[in-house]
């Protein structure tokens, strides 16, 4: 710093920086401690930036998490993107080792509903699905953030899957978390026919939750994924048979979001499954004004990019390592 008469102290705003940024005194305090105005203590605060006496320094991971973000959300036209940072290939400063998958999970989880607290308003209607991400994120909200808001399952129930991850289960307690009311699908998900899933969808209480579906202006879905591996649970043969699998593995099927199955470019596969399904119809879905879609592990990378795709996701929270595989995966598109 050159000497200048008309500077401030250069030990003034050393002490100032200090008392505020490392003694973690109000500005008051300080104004008081050194006998000066608030308004200085503003001043020299700023000076000591200004003269590099403090500087701010994010560390490694967090800074390339930033950057992936800048760039999910700009390659994608994206609403938002969130990072769940520290889970990079065993590094001493990450939060998680990025191997242990139920751990980065619900650090995901964690931040989704952190995301959902901070944009969640009176009267919003919010669609959600299944699935063991999902019932982290309940399980991170604040009970004491209550909303007016109205919560709507997406589709019908899984029968072979653990009531607690079971989607009827998931909307009574996050309306419950949050003091909103709620509207289940009390029917299974999957028909025998088409015929039987046109009768279910007539019955009173299944269609006034069909009727909340246009209404609904906020999703928040995880996603299964059927490519490279199959690691979606509803490839499993308590959900569907061999043939059935067989028929969307034909139609190139890479995952499925809200018990719909799509394929590389986003679209919905082409199957009977389709209309056996009692589930949000695909179109329905993308509008949907804020699609949140929350997902952990970078096998999911091709699902996540195939979604992108089909303009299915308005809103991505992902882990770290996901997030560096779909920017691998668009940029090996675009070669």
């Amino acid at each position: 710093m050159p000497v200048d008469m008309y500077n401030q102290s250069i030990f003034l705003v050393l002490k100032a920086a200090y008392l505020y940024y490392i003694e973690n005194l109000s500005q008051n305090e300080i104004a008081q401690r050194l006998k000066i105005s608030i308004t200085t203590v503003s001043r020299l605060l700023k000076k000591a930036k200004e003269e590099k006496i403090v500087e701010f320094v994010i560390r490694d991971p967090y800074v390339e998490c930033i950057h992936l973000e800048q760039g999910l959300k700009e390659t994608f036209g994206l609403k938002d993107v969130v990072i769940a940072p520290g889970v990079q290939n065993g590094r001493e400063d990450a939060i998680v080792d990025e191997k242990d998958e139920e751990s980065v999970k619900k650090l995901v989880a964690l931040e989704g509903a952190r995301y959902l607290q901070r944009i969640i308003k009176d009267n919003d209607v919010l669609g959600i699905t299944w699935g063991s991400t999902i019932y982290h994120l309940i399980n991170y909200l604040n009970p004491a953030q209550k909303v007016g808001a109205t919560f709507v399952t997406l589709h019908g129930s899984i029968a072979f899957c653990d009531s607690e991850l079971d989607v009827r289960t998931l909307v009574t307690r996050i309306s419950k978390a949050f003091s909103g009311t709620n509207y289940p699908l009390l029917t299974e998900a999957l028909m025998s026919s088409k015929q039987t899933a046109d009768i279910i969808k007539q019955e009173k209480n299944i269609q006034k939750v069909y009727q909340k579906f246009d209404e609904i202006n906020i999703a928040i879905t995880g996603t299964g994924s059927f490519y490279p591996e199959l690691c979606s649970v509803l490839a499993k043969p308590e959900f569907m048979t061999e043939e059935e699998l067989k028929k969307l593995q034909e139609k190139n099927v890479v995952g499925d979001i809200a018990l719909r199955f799509i394929d590389r470019d986003g679209n919905e596969c082409e199957t009977d499954l389709r209309d056996r399904m009692i589930s949000i119809d695909l179109d329905k879905y993308k509008k949907i004004d804020t699609k949140i879609t929350i997902a952990s592990g970078s096998q999911k990378a091709q699902t996540i990019l195939s979604e992108l795709k089909g303009k299915l996701i308005d809103v991505l929270i992902v882990d770290y390592e996901l997030g560096m595989e779909i920017m691998g995966l668009k940029k090996l598109e675009g070669e």
